[in-house]
């Protein structure tokens, strides 16, 4: 027996011992809407903004039947709908009834990883009742949901967070699936390489031309082979295209990023306009907790121009010292045609209760946006308190005095 099959049968033992539950809310946002005004009810609601340049955060399930779907500009949605009512989104009362959701997961266990306001996993393998049927808890978790908000929640139940997810999604609206450890690899084997855990476009076109389409074909690829394509990833590739993830759910998982971003009603067409509009953005991104400091500064989508639309490229820089509120002022993407979205994130979170950085003497420069012509250079870091770093196109450095 290789390698392989000998690591291949000792995870197999060990995962297949777990009992976790994904929980996924149907709609939520929309649902908690049409909950709580009846007159929406049976209509193709979304939550987001109407205007031309709105985005859609949430669709019910009405406008889903017309292709409507999150994340899709407002303008298409309307076009898909005629009949599409927008209704502004209301983020307290959604995170009431967030914590009120988690409040009944906490009767069952205390690990619980929550990846948003409508979705967590639960491991239920030694849980707080005592009931040994996880396909039993998570009936009556729905149950409760129902009875206590109104609203409907999908579950999935297996023995790994990979797959759990996948049943959460086979049955919804308001649907109960399990995949067994008897299930698992043949559940896997259809699947599109999309379905799985950390396969973005970019990823999914670049197994198309491996010939790799389905969980089958993953499965058929050696261990060496994937980590040769596909780096770190490809071993948990290897694993979950057997119906394997070792992946634990994590009670005490960790911010690792903080951001704000914004798309404007209007392009900005001027330097002025842009700084005051970014600086808003930085202030919003400074807002983070006091225990949270950040290293690199980012960005959430890179400032894009309405003619093009191409993302202009964006570089970051890791500072030696880590502060929450002055990493966000160090990486600005100016460059200027003209602008209709701007972000700003600071990733490599330090947390006060993991880490203690050790932090500079000097305090770090105040973040002032430089006045004047940009010159023909994309990126702008504030260098010092009397320059700018400008990387020129052909990606070699210069230094550019600041105006008053």
């Amino acid at each position: 027996m290789g390698t392989e099959e000998r690591a291949e049968g000792s995870a197999t033992g060990a995962a297949r011992s777990r009992k976790i539950i994904h929980v996924d809310m149907d709609a939520f946002y929309a649902s908690v809407e049409q909950r709580d005004n009846p007159e929406l009810r049976g209509k193709p609601v979304a939550v987001g903004g109407a205007r031309e340049r709105g985005v859609v955060a949430a669709a019910s399930y009405e406008a889903r039947k017309f292709g409507v779907y999150s994340a899709m500009p407002s303008v298409i949605a309307k076009r898909k709908c005629p009949d599409l009512i927008f209704v502004k989104p209301r983020f307290d009362a959604y995170k009431a009834i967030s914590h009120q959701i988690r409040e009944i997961f906490a009767e069952y266990t205390p690990i619980i990883e929550p990846l948003s306001l409508d979705e967590a996993y639960l491991d239920v393998t030694e849980n707080l009742k005592g009931i040994i049927s996880a396909t039993r808890i998570a009936e009556e978790i729905r149950a409760r949901i129902r009875a206590e908000t109104e609203l409907t929640a999908s579950a999935g139940v297996s023995y790994n967070k990979f797959l759990a997810k996948l049943a959460s999604d086979h049955q919804k609206p308001d649907g109960l699936f399990v995949i067994t450890p008897a299930m698992g690899p043949t559940f896997v084997e259809t699947l599109p390489v999309r379905k799985f855990h950390g396969v973005g476009p970019a990823t999914a076109k670049k197994m198309a031309l491996l010939e790799i389409a389905t969980g089958l074909d993953l499965r058929g690829q050696s261990l060496a082979f994937l980590q040769q394509h596909f780096g770190k990833a490809g071993s948990y590739y290897y694993w979950a295209a057997r119906g394997i993830d070792e992946r634990p759910v994590r009670a005490d998982r960790t911010r690792k990023s903080v951001g704000a971003e914004n798309t404007f009603p209007v392009d900005l067409f001027t330097y002025e306009a842009a700084r005051d509009a970014l600086q808003e953005i930085i202030d919003n991104t400074a807002m983070a907790p006091e225990s949270v400091l950040g290293q690199s500064p980012s960005r959430s989508s890179s400032p894009t121009s309405s003619r093009s639309r191409e993302a202009a490229p964006v570089r970051c820089r890791s500072r030696p010292e880590a502060n929450s509120s002055s990493s966000a002022m160090h990486c600005s993407n100016l460059s200027f045609r003209s602008r209709r979205a701007f972000g700003s994130w600071v990733s490599r979170c330090l947390h006060s209760g993991r880490r203690r950085p050790k932090l500079s003497k000097k305090p770090p420069c105040p973040f002032r946006p430089w006045v004047g012509a940009v010159p023909s250079g994309r990126l702008l870091f504030p260098a010092s308190r009397d320059s700018a770093t400008r990387f020129n196109d052909n990606g070699k450095e210069a230094v550019w005095p600041r105006t008053s």
